[in-house]
C-alpha cells in the first residue's frame, strides 16, 4: 500500500551550489547536511539532493512513493515489466529505498520509512 510521494531527490554535480540555491528557494536550511546528502523538509515535503544520483542512473528528480512493504512493492513493479536500478537497502536509521525504472525509462523510487 502507498501513502503517495513524499519525497522528491533531485541528482546534483554541485552540492554545495545545490544547497545555497534549495535553501533559498525552500526558505529553510537543511535538516540533513551530509557529504552525501543533503536533506530539506518543507510545506509537508521531503527534498532531497544526490550527489551520486546520477552515477545510480537518475537522469533528473525522481519521485519516491512511501509504501509499507517495499521488498513486495519493488517485486510487484518487477513483474509488471519495471528494470531494477537499485534494489531495496537501508540509508540509516531502518529507511529503506529502492529505485526501478519503467518500460518508457522513467524512474519510480520508493521508500519504507522507519
Amino acid at each position: 500500500m502507498t501513502e503517495g510521494i513524499k519525497t522528491i531527490i533531485y541528482p546534483v554535480k554541485d552540492l554545495a551550489s545545490a544547497k545555497a540555491l534549495f535553501s533559498e528557494l525552500l526558505g529553510v536550511e537543511p535538516s540533513m547536511d551530509e557529504p552525501y546528502y543533503v536533506g530539506f523538509r518543507a510545506a509537508g515535503q521531503d527534498i532531497g539532493l544526490d550527489p551520486h544520483g546520477h552515477s545510480k542512473g537518475m537522469t533528473g528528480p525522481v519521485a519516491y512513493w512511501h509504501v509499507d512493504d517495499i521488498k513486495s512493492s519493488a517485486k510487484a513493479l518487477l513483474d509488471a515489466g519495471a528494470q531494477e536500478l537499485e534494489g531495496p537497502k537501508d540509508v540509516g536509521g531502518g529507511k529503506l529505498t529502492a529505485m526501478v525504472k519503467d518500460p518508457d525509462g522513467n524512474v519510480i523510487g520508493l521508500i519504507q520509512p522507519a
